[in-house]
């Protein structure tokens, strides 16, 4: 059986991004930091704040995969990318308490409107599996939290690589136990899916506007590189048969 009459398998298993493509952590961290400030720093660039924290996370996470062991707690890099911003921000009366408070925003946030009702419908036909960036504690209060009923959690710190190590991608189809071709990625972010296509894996991308907040510079441009392009999981079950 295949998905597009090219002779490529249908997929078996789907595996997600967390962060940005089934979770708008942009919305809900920036709520966060307005929640725990209190009105205290009523002159904040929160939409700044939030940018430059998760740049910060993203530039430390790539400096630990040129690292002697390739891999840190993502937890203890928001908070150490955390406490490096809150001065440049006008924050730095935030109490340990406060920032300890603030990281932990990063497991509770919230889904995109169409995850819930795109992944009961994919589930139907696929083994859904998460591959994210974030330790695996985080995947699982985060999940938790959103309501997010994944049939298991992959996370890099398993594989103790940062993707796009191809050895995060290999951990998952390994675990599952279907092959790489039989697998596909779902991400809104384009690395992703090319290190996942480059072992095998088959792609599927999903828009995300929104995930840097209103006019953010998104790359939300389809590509035919790709084997789905996608509005939202509800338009991805659509174009899966589910």
């Amino acid at each position: 059986m295949t998905h597009d009459g090219s002779g490529t398998p249908a997929p078996r298993a789907l595996l997600f991004d967390v962060q940005g493509t089934a979770t708008d952590f942009y919305s809900t961290v920036r709520g966060e930091a307005q929640r725990i400030a209190a009105n205290r720093f009523p002159d904040v660039d929160w939409d700044g704040f939030v940018g430059a924290w998760r740049a910060g996370y993203t530039a430390a996470l790539q400096a630990a995969a040129r690292g002697p062991t390739g891999w840190v707690s993502v937890r203890a890099v928001y908070r150490d990318v955390l406490d490096g911003i809150v001065e440049q921000y006008g924050l730095g009366s935030l109490t340990d308490a406060d920032r300890d408070e603030l990281a932990l925003a990063w497991e509770k946030l919230q889904a995109w409107p169409d995850v819930l009702p795109g992944l009961t419908r994919l589930k139907r036909r696929f083994t859904l599996a998460t591959l994210s960036n974030a330790d695996v504690a985080a995947v699982v209060n985060l999940s938790k939290h959103a309501g997010l009923q994944w049939d298991a959690v992959f996370t890099a710190e398993m594989a103790r690589a940062f993707k796009p190590d191809p050895a995060v991608y290999r951990l998952a189809a390994t675990y599952l136990g279907v092959p790489v071709v039989e697998t596909m990625m779902v991400a809104s972010h384009k690395y992703d899916l090319r290190a996942a296509a480059r072992l095998g894996c088959q792609s599927a991308f999903v828009a995300r506007p929104l995930e840097l907040g209103v006019g953010g510079a998104v790359d939300i441009a389809y590509e035919d590189e790709f084997d789905i392009n996608a509005s939202d999981f509800t338009d991805l079950a659509d174009q899966l048969g589910c």
